[in-house]
């Protein structure tokens, strides 16, 4: 059975940009892309665990703050060194206004 969680308002992230989202411990990243989707992957950076929430978001990347490391926040996909690990991606969808997110 899936486990939505209220993570926030639509309108609390502007486009292409992220916020920071906590949950029992663990930590999110959610995006909203420039053609307005939304988008969740783990908070921190596979490569020193610094949280993404103060990352530069381009397009459909968000670069990590502390080495430029970059990935693709619609895949996970790690895309520029020093990353080499995936970041874990979960599904979103939005409603009524507020996104969702499955864990």
């Amino acid at each position: 059975m899936p486990n939505w969680i209220d993570a926030c308002a639509a309108d609390d992230i502007d486009e292409e940009d992220l916020i920071r989202f906590d949950h029992e411990g663990r930590t999110f990243a959610i995006y909203r892309s420039p053609s307005d989707e939304y988008f969740c992957t783990d908070g921190l950076c596979t490569h020193e665990q610094v949280h993404l929430e103060d990352g530069l978001v381009i397009d459909h990347t968000i670069e990590c703050p502390k080495h430029n490391g970059r990935f693709d926040y619609r895949t996970g996909e790690a895309l520029r060194a020093p990353v080499c690990v995936n970041l874990v991606t979960y599904p979103v969808k939005v409603e009524a206004g507020r996104v969702l997110i499955e864990i």
